[in-house]
């Protein structure tokens, strides 16, 4: 087992999330697609057209081997990411509801048919920033992080136009399996005894980080702190949904108190 915990395969829920999304969104009305999201800027229309930029951009760089445009000079990885995506839903703008949907639905198959193909031992396409910065991440972490990339916008979609979906475990319990591998990087800044370790309760699944050799990684050890916190929460918490002051409002915690805080600062998107 890696420092990213036991490895975890999301490639078969991909197309069961995009059918519930474009159920959703061939229900809409007109007046829907301008209701404005959590995305800050972002109305319905923005998000959707962010959808099929993420599909389009796996499938032009890992697919095809296409990098596109590069950082501009003295951009951080999350300057860079707010600029291509703002660019493309800009021009999105100019796209009717139809036409996203379609493309959507044509883009889809072939990344479903893309992650087939993908050995999920080997090296990430993408290394997943929120999980670690030092080491390599594996490709089973870079899909399931893109899944739940896909499963939160759909989430912010509903959420603007008032439609909870896509909810049950076999649809949502992995973003939470996914976003609690982010449980050792919030928790870099402290230090502790070999074996100390932090639980993670999120409904009826629970994760825990040891400091072992040096850092924090996925694993057991002996128990210090307990976050523990509904599903709806901790994926809001993660994809800053709800601020971190939130969160704990909504948590039980209890234990090493810098311990409970770190956890409840996790963070599972680039910002």
């Amino acid at each position: 087992m890696t420092i990213f915990g036991d490895p975890i395969d999301v490639r078969r829920l991909f197309p069961a999330e995009r059918r519930a999304l474009l159920d959703l969104l061939d229900g809409l009305a007109p007046g829907d697609w301008t209701r404005p999201t959590v995305c800050p800027g972002w109305d319905v229309h923005d998000v959707v057209a962010h959808v099929l930029h993420d599909y389009a951009r796996r499938l032009s760089g890992s697919r095809d081997g296409h990098r596109g445009g590069g950082f501009h000079e003295g951009e951080t990885l999350p300057v860079f990411l707010a600029r291509v995506n703002d660019e493309f839903v800009r021009a999105a703008r100019s796209l009717s509801p139809a036409v996203l949907v379609d493309q959507i639905r044509h883009l889809g198959v072939q990344l479903d048919a893309y992650w087939t193909t993908t050995d999920l031992d080997a090296p990430a396409d993408l290394d997943v920033s929120w999980a670690a910065t030092d080491v390599p991440s594996p490709a089973w972490l870079d899909v399931a992080r893109e899944y739940t990339e896909f499963w939160v916008h759909q989430q912010q979609i509903r959420d603007a136009v008032s439609r909870p979906g896509a909810l049950g475990a076999d649809l949502a319990e992995p973003v939470a399996d996914t976003f609690a591998r982010a449980l050792p990087f919030a928790l870099r800044e402290v230090v502790r005894a070999e074996g100390t370790s932090v639980v993670l309760k999120v409904g009826g699944r629970e994760w825990s980080a040891v400091w072992r050799a040096g850092r924090w990684r996925m694993g057991a050890g002996s128990r210090a702190a307990e976050v523990s916190m509904d599903h709806d929460t901790f994926w809001r918490l993660a994809s800053r949904g709800v601020t971190v002051e939130e969160a704990r409002r909504r948590a039980a915690v209890s234990g090493d108190p810098e311990l409970t805080d770190a956890a409840t600062t996790l963070l599972a998107v680039v910002a």
